[in-house]
């Protein structure tokens, strides 16, 4: 995909999305590329998630998600697992009084009991320190899968069946809706993948049903301000149907100008 220079985004509510999605993808290339060990590419990528988180709150989005670690991940060598942990524990440290400051609110999907207690205690603590902030809703998904997310909430629903809560015949989309991640947030209007690969790889399988997908060659390292601004701008130009013709969304604009 080319990238043209633009300069800051002029949308209107309608062709802004309120929840973005992010799978940073690249960060072992772009270091390989320039004859670099692995964890100096994760390293880069912590300062593009930086600007990225900046340009969102510049941009009045209201949340972000970003795929920061795997259920599949542990599968990389220990030595790189190891590193990752490290990252995270000093990003955590470096990071979160900023965003506090800047009235992001931050949270956490996945399975975090799989990780030590030194990182567990700097999830918590950044959760609690932020929890009552109301600007950009920060969601950081580790040790995350979409089918995971699906099991756990299946897993609750059949429990509260046992339990005599529901009925099986109260089973449906919309409640399966109420026990995934992210319940409280609007469902994600784009995803964002970088680093050329075009698959979502497990990442919010049930929430990204009506998604816009947007897939970049470029290494998550090198994503700065200017590439998501052209992601936002193709997401303006997209229009969202949800089953109806365009004629349809097209007579429903007209409507309400």
């Amino acid at each position: 995909m080319t990238v043209t220079s633009i300069n800051k985004t002029d949308l209107g509510d309608s062709d802004r999305p309120k929840h973005i999605v992010v799978v940073m993808d690249g960060n072992g290339r772009w270091a390989k590329k320039r004859l670099m060990p692995r964890t100096a590419g994760h390293h880069a990528g912590v300062k593009s998630t930086r600007k990225i988180v900046e340009a969102c709150i510049q941009e009045k989005i209201q949340a972000l998600t970003l795929f920061a670690f795997s259920s599949e991940n542990w599968k990389r060598p220990e030595q790189e697992v190891s590193s990752l942990m490290q990252l995270f524990i000093s990003t955590l440290q470096s990071e979160v009084k900023s965003l506090h400051k800047q009235n992001v609110r931050v949270r956490f999907i996945g399975k975090c009991s799989a990780f030590s207690d030194k990182l567990q205690q700097k999830i918590i603590h950044a959760t609690e320190l932020t929890q009552n902030n109301t600007g950009l809703q920060l969601n950081i998904a580790v040790n995350y899968g979409g089918r995971w997310d699906i099991a756990e909430a299946c897993k609750t629903i059949a429990a509260k069946v046992q339990q005599g809560e529901l009925q099986p015949e109260d089973i449906s989309a919309e409640l399966i809706d109420e026990y995934v991640c992210l319940k409280q947030l609007p469902e994600p209007d784009l995803f964002i993948r970088t680093g050329g690969e075009m698959r979502i790889s497990n990442f919010l399988i049930w929430q990204l049903a009506y998604t816009e997908l947007y897939f970049t060659d470029v290494l998550w390292p090198d994503f700065k301000s200017e590439e998501f601004l052209v992601a936002l701008n193709w997401y303006a130009g997209r229009q969202r149907r949800f089953g109806k013709t365009g004629e349809q969304v097209d007579e429903t604009k007209t409507s309400q100008c």
